[in-house]
């Protein structure tokens, strides 16, 4: 780490929430001007941004990657559910940044948005239907491919995982990780994430949950928690977001 990393993640994660150059954000049935406040505590869905999370949720992801960084964690770093892969472009910054090269950032993700909810889905997930919203939540794969290549930080540190998290993650060719970040806002695709990720997050390692708020991704967390026996304390991030670090 030299003295000029700090500088560099508190403006790359400026720049990726685009709280610096502004931009009116997608309506959702609210005014569509753009609103700083609303956009540093992510409550909008920003047209110019690169990630929808705020910038406590960064600081977060921050915290998180250079504890492992710091105590030798081992493993990588993965986020499920990526969007135009904001999260993940500062993941690779954060390592750039404190000049690791031996860890990947894995980016799993449909790139088709959220999957169509169906009879047999979750209640929860049937309620909020978010799969309405693809038009503004499927990004391909190349746009953000390009994302990360406008920042200079596309290269053999990252990975991409497409497809659905069912089809995609259960062969996922991670071998250990470090910090798990889950942002697939419905219980299923928390629990797959879960259920395929969690075995191989390294004790020391970090789980966040970006979308803790909605019911069916909180409802799959406590179920998957009290099914393991994790008792691990959930801490707050924001009124989105929690995470814990793994004790064992």
């Amino acid at each position: 780490m030299t003295s000029d990393t700090p500088l560099y993640l508190d403006l790359l994660k400026k720049v990726l929430t685009n709280v610096i150059y502004e931009g009116a954000p997608f309506a959702r049935g609210q005014a569509t001007g753009y609103d700083l406040r609303a956009r540093a505590e992510g409550r909008d869905w920003p047209q110019v941004a690169r990630t929808m999370v705020d910038l406590r949720r960064l600081d977060n992801v921050q915290a998180c990657v250079e504890a492992v960084l710091r105590d030798g964690v081992p493993g990588d770093l993965i986020e499920t559910g990526v969007w135009c892969g904001g999260v993940c472009i500062f993941m690779r910054g954060i390592l750039a940044a404190h000049g690791c090269t031996d860890r990947t950032v894995w980016v799993a993700d449909s790139f088709q948005g959220i999957p169509e909810t169906t009879a047999a889905s979750h209640a929860c997930d049937q309620q909020v239907g978010l799969h309405r919203a693809n038009g503004v939540l499927a990004v391909s794969l190349a746009a953000v491919q390009d994302n990360f290549a406008h920042y200079g930080l596309l290269d053999e540190q990252v990975r991409f995982l497409p497809c659905w998290f069912k089809d995609s993650l259960p062969a996922a060719p991670v071998e250990r990780l470090a910090v798990l970040r889950l942002d697939g806002d419905l219980y299923e695709s928390t629990m797959v994430a879960l259920d395929h990720l969690y075995p191989k997050l390294s004790p020391g390692g970090f789980v966040i949950v970006d979308d803790y708020c909605l019911p069916g991704c909180r409802e799959a967390v406590h179920e998957f928690r009290a099914r393991h026996g994790i008792d691990d304390r959930i801490e707050p991030i924001d009124d989105a977001g929690v995470y814990w670090r793994r004790a064992a």
